[in-house]
């Protein structure tokens, strides 16, 4: 998409400049530090922003109190694959993961763009699209323990499972990488995101 200056002056050429170019935000956390509860809390404060939240293709069905996704049948999502339908695409606990390539029409048009992303993705991420920028919220492994306990989804084992897997995201490193704490009330790291997601 091509921009022009106007000239004021008589027989001069109208000036062409490049476009401004939105960031990607890549937001990743372990399960249980509040990452889809801070994504509701941000999202009216940026309702008149240039930013734009990418809903994200999933082979799982649409449950009323989850994430807001595009459910698509297994057959679906290896058409739109097929067709270069997809921006970035995962596989996790047996389930297909997209985001549509609708997202670097956004991009181009100088929108950010705030998207749920994977850990395990995020050198393919990178890859595809060098400028991304990652925000991995986290919380404190001894609060994180208790909010697992007290939400009662998972077994003692499980939850041990989910402290060690947490416990490996501070080993994550990116030339991008922004960390928003959510040890305290949801909307300090909220505010937080808020500043970050119109940077």
């Amino acid at each position: 998409m091509k921009t022009y200056i106007k000239s004021t002056r008589p027989g001069q050429l109208d000036q062409e400049v490049e476009p401004a170019t939105g960031h990607l935000y890549y937001v990743i956390g372990a399960s249980g530090v509040g990452k889809d509860s801070l994504l509701n809390y941000v999202r009216p404060f940026l309702s008149s922003a240039p930013v734009v939240f990418a809903h994200r293709y999933i082979t799982r069905p649409v449950e009323l109190n989850g994430e807001n996704h595009v459910r698509l049948s297994e057959a679906e999502f290896l058409s739109r694959l097929q067709y270069g339908c997809f921006l970035f695409d995962w596989q996790s606990h047996g389930l297909h993961y997209g985001i549509g390539q609708e997202v670097q029409d956004w991009l181009d048009r100088g929108l950010n763009v705030v998207m749920n992303g994977s850990r395990g993705y995020l050198p393919e991420a990178t890859l595809r699209l060098p400028q991304l920028r990652p925000v991995l919220i986290t919380v404190a492994l001894d609060k994180l323990k208790t909010r697992l306990e007290q939400r009662g989804r998972e077994s003692a084992e499980q939850i041990q499972e989910r402290l060690l897997r947490a416990s490996e995201f501070s080993q994550l490193s990116h030339p991008n990488l922004t960390t928003v704490s959510n040890d305290g009330d949801l909307t300090i790291a909220g505010q937080q995101l808020v500043t970050v997601f119109q940077q």
